[in-house]
């Protein structure tokens, strides 16, 4: 019978809703194989994500979704990273405090536009360390501001919107270093994101790939069938890796399933065993 994974997923921990044993549990209930917990600039679920999955039978992925600075909006996800690597613990201290100046600058951006949000009011609502985009997309909907987090984010937080911020502590290249120094292997996230032609875009990871990058997530929850083709395609191009995920956060983005995303979306194990059969070759240790 095949087999499923979720290599993208959220939890409390950064712009999730569940506590990170709980996303497990839900992977579990979803009859998934594996998944990968990917918050955002940060590690501190994983453990506990990683210890639940050897209590119930789910193969969890130690990883991190990195923010990084680049024309558009470049996430980088990070798998197998050692994540107690005092490098990657000391960059992301430094990562944290530039994450709440760029929060600072998007609740500024929205009360600009009329909307009445605050840091503090985010901050309670987040319940973490890590402050994210999601966190005043879901404010805005408590306050009825918007209908739902996607409306927020389609209309005023996503990259070229009137209350995004571009401010970022890491650069693409900085971001897929880290996660190499830190033993693991680098993806770029929902390619969709980075509003790139095919041209740039295979400009854009054959530069990244020099640098070590080894893959790109080829399926996503938002790539239409064209999109999904012509990704993996120039993947194959390229000689890159492909990861897949649906970006699941619980309650803070309903309209995504564990293991499902939207639609149709399902990633079969195989994905996963090609990323392994792939980190042996390089002779990477778990």
């Amino acid at each position: 019978m095949e087999k499923y994974i979720d290599l993208h997923t959220h939890s409390v921990k950064s712009d999730g809703s569940m506590e990170p044993e709980d996303v497990v549990r839900e992977a579990k209930k979803a009859g998934l194989a594996a998944i990968a917990l990917s918050d955002h600039d940060n590690v501190e679920g994983v453990a506990r994500a990683m210890a639940e999955g050897e209590k119930i039978g789910v193969e969890v992925v130690p990883a991190i979704e990195l923010s990084a600075v680049s024309k558009t909006e470049t996430h980088i996800l990070g798998y197998y990273i050692d994540i107690n690597n005092k490098n990657l613990l000391d960059t992301l201290e430094s990562v944290k405090t530039v994450r709440e100046r760029r929060q600072e600058e998007t609740c500024r951006k929205l009360r600009d536009l009329g909307f009445d949000v605050t840091m503090e009011e985010a901050r309670e609502l987040a319940g973490s360390t890590i402050l994210c985009r999601a966190h005043f997309a879901r404010l805005m909907v408590n306050k009825g501001q918007v209908g739902s987090v996607k409306e927020a984010f389609d209309k005023y937080l996503s990259n070229g919107r009137p209350a995004y911020s571009s401010i970022q502590a890491l650069s693409d290249v900085e971001a897929v270093e880290l996660i190499k120094n830190a033993g693991g292997l680098s993806f770029v996230a929902h390619l969709n994101q980075t509003h790139l032609t095919d041209d740039e875009l295979r400009v854009f990871l054959s530069g990244l790939k020099e640098h070590g990058l080894d893959g790109v997530e080829g399926y996503y929850t938002e790539y239409t069938e064209d999109m999904h083709t012509r990704y993996m395609e120039l993947a194959k191009e390229l000689d890159l890796q492909i990861s897949g995920g649906t970006d699941f956060h619980g309650a803070m983005k309903p309209h995504i399933s564990i293991g499902r995303g939207t639609g149709n979306l399902r990633i079969p194990y195989s994905v996963l065993e090609n990323i392994k059969a792939y980190k042996a070759k390089k002779g990477l240790n778990d």
